[in-house]
Parts: structure tokens; sequence; C-alpha cells
């Protein structure tokens, strides 16, 4: 039966709740995390502070990984009259704001470090959940969704650093605001929002299966190469901005004031391109219902933005290359999620395989900090970080070519 189209307040809710998420998740690694952990005094260099914020960047992602897929798959079993999927909406949010809180009072890589993982679990634990409602609640609507999504994460970092930098409030003052953001916004949304009971569903999620079967997903041959692009893209994105106050720093010869300012000016185009295409590649993909050609297309504009920074990285081509890779990323991520929600294999697991969907995502951006610095150190310098992420995004547009659409391995009931 296909489910009944959800209305506006149900669309506002849902991306208020990203809003959210996006905007504790990607705040942090952009600009509070690299100022925490910047070391322009120190005796190793500048290079030292590149190589903690990445190590901390990648640990938090580690993090997530475990913590999305597990707890989509706990959501999907979940029974009684507060839902399936709202408990761990409200788990996640409050453990998110609470690490958020630490955040604050943080310094050195050790205590930031076990920090971000808090925030890291916390917002993939919710994540998971606020993912799960496309496949519960929507049909004809996913690629709107999924593009609300999308345009929530661009969104999302300019209201971040855009309050922190034009307030002054610096690394104590942003990680408490960006805390009570969440508390106020996601756990309205988490408490708001509809969670239908699914008894049948919720039940077959509940017999005893082992790890191979929790984890069928993964060799599902269309849905595993749609995660396979998915993290790789990912990763290529976030070698192009993950480090981009250390480019403008260093590579650029920017100082820290001027860094500041010019990075929320780049994340302002950024975004721009990410609302426009993830809005309009989401909506002209549910009409069409052909999403492949414009997920690869769309990696391929972001490899181009990647390319121009590798050959003239200075701050003009910069800002060519944030509208390009807004673009790219935009339709890339609405589209791609909403042929996530299209392949998902087994009906009765969507939240543990959407987890999935949402760990490929969320690792991509947290490892490609981690991959960036080495790439910085090994040349000292920032052309070989573009340079790679131009190749990543291509081969991970690439790599959903091998999507057999239609395959018949869709609409199984089952995992085991």
């Amino acid at each position: 039966m296909t489910p009944p189209r959800v209305g506006r307040q149900w669309f506002a809710l849902f991306t208020v709740a990203w809003l959210a998420l996006w905007t504790v998740q990607l705040t942090p690694l952009q600009l509070l995390i690299p100022l925490q952990l910047n070391t322009p005094d120190d005796a190793a260099g500048w290079i030292s502070g590149v190589v903690s914020s990445g190590l901390v960047l990648a640990v938090g992602g580690i993090a997530a990984v475990v913590a999305g897929p597990v707890a989509g798959g706990l959501s999907d079993r979940t029974r009684g009259a507060r839902g399936r999927r709202r408990p761990w909406a409200v788990a996640g949010v409050a453990l998110a704001t609470l690490s958020l809180v630490c955040l604050a009072g943080a310094s050195g890589p050790w205590l930031v470090g076990a920090a971000w993982i808090g925030v890291s679990v916390g917002t993939a634990v919710a994540a998971s959940a606020f993912t799960a409602l496309i496949a519960d609640q929507l049909s004809a609507q996913r690629g709107a969704a999924s593009a609300a999504i999308a345009s929530s994460q661009a969104v999302g970092i300019v209201l971040g650093v855009g309050a922190i930098v034009l307030l002054g409030l610096g690394t104590l003052g942003g990680y408490l605001v960006l805390a009570g953001f969440l508390a106020v916004a996601g756990l309205s949304a988490a408490l708001i929002l509809p969670d239908p009971p699914a008894p049948s569903a919720s039940e077959a999620a509940r017999v005893p299966r082992g790890f191979a079967e929790r984890t069928a997903a993964l060799r599902d041959h269309d849905f595993a190469w749609l995660l396979t692009g998915r993290l790789v893209v990912n990763i290529g994105n976030a070698l192009g901005t993950g480090l981009l106050l250390f480019f403008l720093l260093y590579g650029v010869g920017q100082s820290p004031e001027a860094a500041e300012e010019q990075l929320l000016l780049l994340i302002v185009v950024y975004t721009v391109f990410v609302v426009a295409a993830s809005v309009l590649s989401g909506r002209l993909s549910d009409r069409s219902g052909r999403r492949i050609g414009w997920v690869v297309g769309a990696a391929m504009v972001q490899a181009v933005a990647s390319l121009l920074l590798a050959v003239t990285p200075s701050l003009e081509v910069a800002f060519v290359s944030a509208a390009l890779l807004g673009m790219g990323y935009g339709a890339y991520m609405s589209v791609g999620l909403a042929l996530a929600t299209d392949l998902l294999p087994f009906p009765d697991d969507h939240a543990r395989d959407l987890g999935f969907v949402n760990v490929a995502a969320s690792l991509g951006q947290l490892l490609g900090p981690l991959i960036g610095a080495g790439l910085v150190a090994l040349v000292g310098g920032f052309w070989l970080l573009f340079a790679v992420g131009a190749v990543l995004s291509a081969l991970g547009g690439l790599a959903t070519l091998r999507i057999r659409a239609g395959a018949p391995t869709r609409g199984r009931a089952s995992a085991g």
C-alpha cells in the first residue's frame, strides 16, 4: 500500500531536525575544532595542528560508523507506545547536546577527541531515526525529503559558522550556542513528527539473527555499489572542504581574522548552490524516476571543482570552485539519498539499512580531513589534497554505474 502524501508541517519539522543535526556536525568540523587544535606557534609547525584535527575527526567518524547502523537496527526492533524511531531520535539528540557542552570546555587532542566521539555518536543515532521516516512514511515524495536533507546540510554550515564569526562567539560560546540550538530544534522535531507503529515490520525485525544476516544489505549488489560510491564521493567532498580554514591560513596566506571571514563567504557561495541544486535535482528526479544519471553527473561536477583548486590554488579560484562543488554535491546528495531509498533491499529493516547510507556519507566527511592531513603533510602544501579529491569524486560517481536498476533483489521480506 502506497503511503499518503505528507504536508508542509511534516516537511518543516523534518527540515528543522536535519538543520540542527548538520549545524552541530559541520560547524565544529569546519571551524571550531581547527581553531581549538591550530598550532601556529608549535615547534613542529602548523602541520601538527592539521594532523591533530584530522585524527580527531576520523575517530569521531569511526564511532559514527558503528553507532548509526546499530541504532537503526535497534529502532527497527523497537516496540512501544512512544514509537519505533522517536526514542532513538531523542536519545541521540540528548547525547550530542551534552557532548557539545563538554567540547566547550575541552582542550588538547585527547579531550577534544573524546567529546567529539559523543557528538558523532549522538548525531549518528538521531540521523538514523530521522532518515528512517522517509522509508516509513513517504513514497512519491522521497526526492523532496532527500533534497530537504541535502539543503539543510549546506544551510547548517552557514548558520553555524556565520553566527560564530559574525557574533564573535569564539569556541566556548560557539559550542554552547550549538548545544542549545540542537536541544530545542532536535527535540522539538523528534517529539512532534509522527511515528506511526508498524507492528508486522517491527515483529519481523525482532527475530533473532546473526551478524551475517544483520549485514546482509552490504552484500546486495546494487546497495553495496551505492554505498561505495557514496563513501568515496563524500571523501572527495571532504578533501575539498574539510581543511578550508587551514588552506586559507597557510595555502593563500590569509591572516586569522581574514581567513575566518573568507571561510564564511566561501561557505555562503557553496550553500547557495547546494540548496538550489539539491531542491531542483531532487524534484526533477522524482518526476522522471531516473536517478542514476543525475548522481553520476553531479559527482563529475564536484570532481571539476577540486581539479580547479589543484591546478590554480588561489582565493579567486576558490570561490569558483565553491560554486561548482556546491552544485555537484547538492545534486549528488539529494538524488543519491532518494536512490538509496529506492534500492533498500529488506523492507523490514529500513532504519538499519539507511543507517549504512548515513554512515557512508558521515564517514566520508569525517575521514576526509584525516586523509587530507596526511596528503598535506606529505607534500607540505595543498595541491595533492585537491587532486586526490577530484579523482575520488569521479571514481565515486562511476561506481554508481555498476547499479543494475530494477534488479530482482528489490522487495525481499527480510534479511534472514
